[in-house]
């Protein structure tokens, strides 16, 4: 049996997680599970599948999870703060973490289950954004198993050699091919932009998504981060990554070798095969998504994006190619701009100049420790926050 801890069950990542590993119960078994705040829908997932450990980051939310526990009866153990989800995550009865923990919340823990050697699969992409260099350091020293969760970073994943390792350079790769769905506002004219409400920038066409996510797919930064990422996933440099414009989310990521080849991992628009694929990794089972048909998806169209509509992307490939902390930076700058604008602080064309602004003014340095991580991402959310409030003011 595999004991499993999520950290975000009560996020979509982590529900689908629950969806798959329900699916197996002879394999799998959920430990422990950690949430922020949603502390009736944890209770509902603790109770379903007896879990022994369960954490929550919002201490009065963990008072509450605790008294619907005892009322249903359950001998959960229940924890708080953010030390909980770094407890639950290094737990010698986990042996895998389903790290979904949406923002720098997810960074503590997410590198407490990489220095435990533990399988982690990684879904919060911010924690390799924010500090790369230090989480796949610690990865290496610890001989944890680091599988990307990310549709488009776990097909590109399935698309390299057998014996591929995230964090090195895998044998023959000439380019890697990110698609991006290009979110609500492909077609949507430039000046409307300035007009996008938070509930229409949270509408994907192809993906139910949590709302912060939703954003940066609408704005492309989703895109960004995740180019971030696959140049430290995958150890390749920027120039060998490249962005496509993919409407119908059907192929996920392509890889192009020296020969000529190119492989691409397809599937429909579910997130629980790729949540399948890494529990089970390097075997396969079933994830309860629904077969692709090719004749009734009829095509396949791939454009290149344009950075004039969406420069939050441009943006994270100026960050990927600067290094040391300026994803950390653009990072921060972006959760403070998408939290204005989802609270009616800022409008949805502003997100971007805050974050470019950020990253104009911002000190750059190297990672070396988690404290240099900790300073470029206050720095560059006590800049972001600055800008934003003049801006709400006029907006």
């Amino acid at each position: 049996m595999n004991g499993v801890a999520i950290l975000g069950s009560t996020g979509s990542v982590g529900e689908n997680t629950l969806d798959v590993i329900a699916r197996h119960p002879d394999r799998f078994r959920v430990v422990a599970l950690g949430a922020h705040r949603n502390a009736a829908k944890l209770a509902e997932q603790c109770v379903k599948f007896s879990v022994p450990h369960a954490a929550m980051a919002d201490v009065k939310a963990a008072t509450e999870l605790a008294a619907l526990l005892r009322a249903s009866g359950a001998p959960t153990r229940v924890s708080s703060g953010a030390d909980a989800l770094v407890e639950i995550a290094s737990l010698p009865e986990v042996a895998t973490v389903m790290a979904a923990i949406v923002g720098s919340a997810g960074l503590p823990s997410t590198l407490a289950a990489a220095r435990a050697g533990k399988r982690l699969l990684l879904a919060n992409k911010e924690s390799l954004v924010m500090a790369g260099p230090l989480l796949m350091r610690l990865v290496r020293a610890s001989g944890a198993t680091l599988l990307p969760i990310d549709s488009e970073h776990n097909a590109v994943f399935q698309c390299l050699p057998r014996d591929s390792r995230c964090g090195d350079a895998p044998s023959g790769v000439k380019r890697i091919l990110l698609t991006a769905s290009g979110g609500p506002f492909l077609d949507t004219p430039r000046g409307r932009l300035d007009h996008v409400t938070p509930a229409e920038a949270c509408r994907h066409p192809n993906w139910v998504m949590g709302r912060k996510i939703s954003v940066d797919s609408a704005t492309l930064m989703n895109k960004g981060l995740e180019f971030i990422e696959a140049c430290l996933l995958f150890g390749v440099t920027p120039a060998q990554v490249e962005v496509l414009i993919h409407r119908e989310s059907i192929v996920h990521s392509l890889v192009e070798y020296v020969d000529g080849s190119v492989l691409a991992q397809l599937g429909a628009p579910d997130m629980r095969t790729p949540i399948a694929h890494a529990l089970a990794w390097p075997e396969r089972v079933s994830s309860g998504v629904q077969s692709l048909d090719l004749v009734r998806v009829g095509k396949l169209r791939f454009e290149a994006p344009d950075l004039r509509r969406f420069p939050s992307l441009g943006l994270a490939q100026e960050a990927a190619r600067a290094g040391g902390s300026r994803p950390a930076s653009l990072n921060a700058a972006n959760e403070v701009a998408v939290a204005a604008f989802l609270e009616g602080g800022l409008n949805f064309a502003q997100i971007p100049a805050v974050i470019e602004s950020v990253m104009t003014t911002t000190s750059g340095g190297e990672i070396r420790d988690l404290d240099d991580v900790l300073a470029a991402d206050a720095e560059a959310r006590d800049r972001a926050s600055l800008l934003i409030r003049p801006r709400a003011v006029h907006a």
